[in-house]
């Protein structure tokens, strides 16, 4: 198996772990949190942070979550992995992309 096959089965089976495995967070919701999409707040708000501004979580920020630690441990898991995905394969597409019109033949 190439390198590149396997750190992509590597990523699959962590993202299918946390969305699928074994959880205290709904799965429903690490799905919404991996996402980024249709949360309501403070949850929301909280998955923001994590995925535009980080360095700006508070503990206030975790405390109003209505959620035990071990959700708000999972939901940041499944946000901060699927920012880090999107991430990933935007980076891939332009590397591709930027192959392809370095070929020869390749009409500009």
């Amino acid at each position: 198996m190439l390198e590149d096959d396997t750190k992509r089965a590597a990523h699959r089976a962590l993202v299918d772990r946390i969305l699928t495995g074994d959880g205290r967070a709904a799965a429903e919701q690490r799905a919404r949190a991996f996402n980024d999409e249709s949360l309501v707040p403070p949850v929301s708000t909280l998955i923001s942070k994590i995925t535009r501004t980080p360095v700006r979580v508070s503990e206030a920020d975790l405390a109003v979550t209505g959620c035990t630690e071990d959700e708000v441990f999972e939901l940041v898991i499944c946000a901060a992995v699927g920012h880090s995905t999107r991430l990933y394969e935007a980076g891939l597409a332009a590397l591709a992309e930027a192959v392809s019109e370095e070929a020869p033949g390749h009409a500009s």
